[in-house]
C-alpha cells in the first residue's frame, strides 16, 4: 500500500517517468538558450519548435498560434489585459462567477483601470445560462471569457454555443481549459474559440509552463516587456527544459486520453456509488457535462476543514489549491446556489493517471468512516 492515497490531482499532478526522462538532458547537454543564434543554440531551438508542434497537436492549433507562458494564470493574464490594451480601458469584459481567480482577480484589476465587467451567475448544476450571455453583451464588449471546465466541479460548460453567440455578436471568446486539457478531447476549432489557456502540470507535465492559444489575426499587447521573444508576447529567456516537458506530456495525453478517461472514470463511479449511499450526501454540479476524474460531495453537517486533516492517507481538498489557504466558503459552489454552510461541507475528489482501484477502496473506506465518526461531524 503507498504512503497515501492522492486524490486531488486537479490541484497538481505527479510528473510521468517518461516526461521527466525527456526533460533530463535539457538540464546539462543540451543547454543552450534557444534564442541564440549560434549553431548550438539554433539546435536547442529546433527542439522548442518540436514541442511547440506537439502542443499546438494536442488542441488542433498552428504551432504559430501558441505562446509559451509559465502556466495558465500568466497565459490568462496576457489574454485579458493584453487585449484590453489593444482594444480600450472603457471596453467591456463578460465573464462568470465561477471562474478561477486567474480571471476573477485579473478582471478585478481592470476594473480598476475603467474596465467594466460583467459577472453572470451560473446554475445549480453549475453551467452557464447562453440566453445570460446573449443579454449581457453591449456594442463595447470585446470578450467573454468561460471556462471549458470547472476545477472544483468538473462541470463542462458548452463552449461551443457560447461561441455561436459571440461569433453573432462580433465578440472574441477566451476559455480557461486549464483542467480539461489530457483529460477531454480539446480541439481549438471545434470549440471555436479565440483564445484558450493551458498548465502542462495539470496533465503530468512539470510546474510553470504553460501557453496561450492566439487564433490567427488577433491581436494582444505583450505584458511582460524586456526581450522581444515569443513574437513579442512573452518576454523573457525560455524555459526549454520545461517547454520539453510539456510537449512530452502533450505527446503522451494525445495518445492515451481515452484510455485513462475510460479507466478513470470508471474508478469516479465506484467511488460515488459508495459515498453517496452516506445519508444526505449529493453531487455538487451536473452528473453528466463533467470531467471524467472529478466528483464535489456534499456531506451534510461535515467539518471538511476539520474532516481533512484528520484523514491518514486520502489526500482530498475542499476547492482550489490557488485559494485553499483563505478560510472562504468555496466562490464556485456558492456561485451555484449553496450556503457557506454547504459549501464548507463538502470535498474535492480529483483521480489521475495512477490512481489505481486498491487506491479508491482505501479510500471509500477512510472516507465512510471518518465522516460517519461523529467527531467530526
Amino acid at each position: 500500500m503507498a504512503e497515501y492515497i492522492y486524490l486531488d490531482n486537479n490541484s497538481t499532478t505527479p510528473v510521468d517517468p517518461r516526461v521527466i526522462e525527456a526533460m533530463i538532458p535539457f538540464f546539462s547537454k543540451h543547454f543552450a538558450n534557444a534564442s541564440s543564434n549560434h549553431r548550438f543554440g539554433q539546435s536547442i531551438k529546433k527542439y522548442v519548435d518540436e514541442s511547440r508542434l506537439s502542443v499546438s497537436s494536442l488542441i488542433n492549433a498552428r504551432p504559430s498560434e501558441i505562446v509559451f507562458t509559465s502556466g495558465a494564470t500568466e497565459a490568462l493574464n496576457l489574454a485579458l489585459k493584453g487585449l484590453v490594451s489593444v482594444k480600450s480601458e472603457t471596453s467591456h469584459i463578460i465573464t462568470s462567477q465561477s471562474e478561477h481567480p486567474a480571471v476573477l482577480d485579473t478582471c478585478r484589476s481592470l476594473e480598476n483601470q475603467g474596465v467594466e465587467v460583467t459577472y453572470l451567475r451560473v446554475n445549480r448544476q453549475g453551467l452557464i445560462d447562453l440566453k445570460d450571455i446573449e443579454q449581457a453583451i453591449k456594442s463595447n464588449t470585446i470578450l467573454v471569457s468561460i471556462m471549458l471546465a470547472n476545477n472544483e466541479t468538473g462541470v463542462i460548460q458548452p463552449i461551443e454555443k457560447i461561441a455561436e453567440v459571440c461569433r453573432k455578436n462580433d465578440v472574441l471568446l477566451l476559455s480557461d481549459a486549464t483542467q480539461a486539457i489530457g483529460k477531454i478531447s480539446v480541439d481549438v476549432e471545434e470549440l471555436g474559440v479565440d483564445l484558450l489557456a493551458m498548465s502542462a502540470h495539470k496533465f503530468y507535465g512539470p510546474k510553470g509552463i504553460g501557453a496561450l492559444y492566439i487564433k490567427k489575426g488577433i491581436r494582444l499587447d505583450e505584458i511582460i516587456h524586456g526581450g522581444g521573444h515569443e513574437n513579442h508576447l512573452r518576454s523573457g529567456t525560455l524555459n526549454v527544459p520545461s517547454i520539453i516537458g510539456f510537449g512530452k506530456a502533450c505527446q503522451i495525453a494525445d495518445s492515451q486520453f481515452k484510455e485513462d478517461s475510460e479507466r478513470i472514470s470508471n474508478l469516479r463511479d465506484l467511488l460515488e456509488s459508495e459515498l453517496l449511499q452516506i445519508e444526505g450526501s449529493s453531487l455538487n454540479g451536473d452528473k453528466e457535462s463533467r470531467l471524467p476524474n472529478t466528483s464535489n460531495i456534499f456531506f451534510p453537517n461535515v467539518e471538511t476543514d476539520v474532516l481533512i486533516p484528520s484523514l491518514v492517507k486520502t489526500i482530498v481538498s475542499n476547492g482550489s489549491a490557488c485559494s485553499s489557504n483563505v478560510v472562504e466558503a468555496s466562490h464556485v459552489l456558492k456561485s451555484m446556489g449553496l450556503s457557506d454552510a454547504e459549501a464548507f461541507s463538502s470535498i474535492r475528489i480529483s483521480l489521475g493517471r495512477f490512481t489505481s482501484e486498491n487506491d479508491i477502496h482505501f479510500a471509500i473506506q477512510e472516507l465512510r468512516e471518518r465522516i460517519t465518526t461523529p467527531i467530526f461531524k
